[in-house]
């Protein structure tokens, strides 16, 4: 079997790369995640995604290499990692009543054929009406700083919404594994085996 590489140093995309069971190692992709001016929120995912995969690429020629990279959309503006309390509050303050949506590149490279196959994943979720003190206390007790929306949707994150709609729930933290388990399996590798 091919050395699978997941070329992120995100412990969510680790954790749910790690229910496939499939043997895989780590690789920190050292890619500018700065937008191209005039690049829609779906083109900078599927850029990223790629980047990722093909900057570790030369260190792994052999390996199936998985890219991801995961904006939030809220009003036509992309929401990054909010990095601190603050603009957490200002995250969730803006999203409380609203849909955000979540766009998820994925981008599965064989290093050795050169062959690359890139998904966009959409998930959309509906926000409830969140006051003030619902936001300080959901922050305090998750402290989401680093994650795109400033929610953990796998943890107390769930309880800010009234909706969630898309295909792959798995997408939403950050790495959509239905559609890389179709993606390996186009290369070969059946993740149930038999």
């Amino acid at each position: 079997m091919k050395t699978l590489v997941l070329a992120s140093t995100s412990p969510y995309r680790r954790e749910l790369l790690n229910r496939l069971g499939l043997p895989f190692i780590t690789a920190s992709p050292d890619v500018d995640e700065t937008e191209v001016d005039g690049e829609t929120p779906e083109q900078l995912v599927e850029r990223l995604a790629e980047s990722k995969a093909h900057a570790v690429a030369e260190a792994y020629p052999d390996a199936l290499i998985i890219g991801s990279d995961q904006v939030a959309v809220l009003d036509n503006k992309i929401l990054g990692k909010p990095g601190n309390h603050e603009a957490a509050v200002e995250q969730l303050s803006n999203a409380s009543g609203k849909k955000v949506l979540f766009l998820t590149g994925l981008c599965l490279l064989n290093a050795e054929t050169g062959k690359t196959q890139i998904n966009i994943d959409k998930f959309s979720v509906e926000f409830r009406q969140l006051s003030r003190p619902q936001i300080e206390n959901y922050l305090q007790r998750e402290k989401p700083y680093d994650c795109a929306g400033s929610f953990k949707s796998e943890g107390l994150g769930i309880s800010l919404f009234e909706k969630m709609k898309g295909n792959d729930p798995n997408a939403l933290i950050g790495l959509p594994l239905i559609t890389l388990i179709n993606m390996l399996y186009n290369e070969g590798l059946d993740v149930l085996g038999n």
